[in-house]
């Protein structure tokens, strides 16, 4: 940061994420605590939107486009201004701390704390909710899909149900932990959408239905069993687990030590397990990185509350 900004400037933060949590496909979400994106915002005269530099490790930093119109955080902050009708505009620079292609919500950080900081440059402050249908918007620049399985959770942390048109926060246990495993592996979410295109069974969508209806009523009573129960995707992770090598081993680890469900972490190749205290999350954490050890990759795990932490302001500076 400059020792003396002369526009507006606005830092904020958004962890990674685990999308839609097994049994809830672009519907459910929840945050971790471990690695980050940070967004700074400028405040400029000229309306518009330019993203002015992307950095962070790794070759795959490199192809993110700084188009606003093929950037999450830029085509989010362009929906922003257009929506308000805001008579400026924003310049935004990405640092990115979690890494691209992982199943981990990457896209949607970048466009989370872009809005979070630029919310707090406007001379009246939206609610954190009014925030959703922009981030939304951005989610489109990386998907060609819009959901808010990422960004609802990002903004509001926790758990979240997200639909297109509602972002509910659910309950969860504060005996609920997580690990999140991240392999040497990239896979493109579009590429990780294709699998899905052929239709499903009836059969195959009611019990689907019922897994979910049991996860969520599992939450809403802090019941370890009815979540085991519940997550179990039948209707993803059979089409996506052929994807990413390894994956049976390390959902099988995780099941071993005691997980009440595994499953990928948004599009993958990350996976995710719950687990009913800290203490079984942090003993399974080797034995699931084993698993992907074995098929030829190395990797990083984190452990987490699942109730993890939302986006928030690091730093502004406002005129005056």
């Amino acid at each position: 940061m400059p020792d003396h900004p002369v526009v507006p400037t606005a830092t904020a933060i958004a962890p990674a994420g685990v999308g839609n949590i097994g049994v809830g496909f672009d519907l459910l979400g929840h945050t971790i605590e471990g690695p980050r994106d940070r967004a700074t915002v400028r405040r400029v005269a000229t309306p518009g939107v330019r993203v002015v530099a992307v950095r962070g490790d790794g070759e795959a930093v490199s192809r993110i486009p700084l188009d606003p119109a093929r950037n999450t955080a830029g085509l989010a902050l362009r929906a922003f201004a257009d929506g308000l009708a805001l008579p400026f505009g924003f310049e935004v620079e990405l640092d990115k701390g979690i890494p691209i292609g992982a199943g981990l919500g990457g896209s949607a950080a970048s466009c989370v704390a872009a809005l979070v900081a630029a919310n707090a440059l406007l001379d009246r402050p939206l609610p954190r909710e009014a925030l959703y249908p922009y981030a939304i918007e951005g989610e489109f620049a990386s998907s060609q899909s819009r959901q808010g399985d990422n960004v609802g959770p990002m903004l509001l942390g926790g758990i979240t149900l997200a639909t297109l048109t509602r972002l509910l926060p659910l309950p969860v246990p504060d005996w609920l932990h997580c690990v999140v495993v991240h392999p040497d592996q990239l896979l493109e979410t579009r590429r990780a959408r294709e699998v899905l295109k052929d239709p499903y069974p009836l059969s195959t969508v009611v019990r689907h239905g019922a897994h979910l209806a049991l996860f969520v009523t599992g939450l809403e009573r802090g019941d370890p069993d009815l979540i085991r129960e519940g997550l179990q995707d039948v209707l993803v992770e059979p089409r996506r687990a052929e994807l990413v090598p390894g994956f049976d081993a390390v959902k099988s680890a995780a099941v071993a030590h005691g997980a009440i469900g595994a499953s990928l972490s948004g599009a993958g190749p990350s996976v995710f397990a719950w687990f009913t205290s800290r203490a079984a999350a942090e003993a399974a954490a080797p034995a699931m990185q084993a698993g992907f050890t074995a098929a030829g990759y190395g990797s990083r795990a984190w452990v987490s509350k699942v109730d993890g932490p939302r986006a928030e302001l690091s730093w502004v500076w406002r005129e005056g």
